[in-house]
């Protein structure tokens, strides 16, 4: 199910990510509606309302994007790209989160637009850290356009 209002729209095709992505933003209670989306096309389709996702409101946005990049069926670039392009989603906040320590990954991320870009942590505990202390920022702290 779905929750109608989305705090955090996660966007991981590697499940072992997004459960321990999942867990540091339960554990560290910074969002209650988290939604875990497995690849870039499922993103776009929620953000655009089409597809498994049509009719739903697309003016209920998530207040922030946690997007690995490298994904099946449309990576995260892709996805950058196209929320960065459209009016409707370009003021949603979006936070690279991948294992891509790639310069060339890192500038085109800047050029589209993107908020943030860090790098996955390889230790379970550093990992849960950075991940509670992003989602602290974007949800607690950050303050968005109205």
């Amino acid at each position: 199910m779905i929750p109608i209002e989305v705090d955090v729209l996660l966007v991981e095709d590697k499940r072992s990510d997004a459960e321990m992505t999942i867990r540091a933003i339960c554990k560290s209670k910074i969002g209650n509606n988290i939604l875990h989306l497995k690849d870039g096309k499922e993103a776009l389709d929620f953000l655009f309302g089409t597809g498994e996702f049509e009719g739903r409101d697309i003016n209920k946005k998530p207040k922030v994007i946690l997007l690995d990049l490298k994904m099946p069926k449309v990576s995260g670039i892709e996805v950058l790209q196209q929320l960065k392009a459209n009016s409707l989603t370009k003021k949603i906040p979006v936070v690279v989160l991948t294992s891509s320590e790639e310069n060339p990954d890192i500038e085109q991320c800047y050029a589209m637009g993107v908020n943030s870009y860090i790098v996955k942590p390889v230790g379970s505990e550093d990992f849960m850290k950075v991940v509670s202390d992003l989602g602290l920022y974007w949800i607690f702290h950050n303050q968005p356009p109205v």
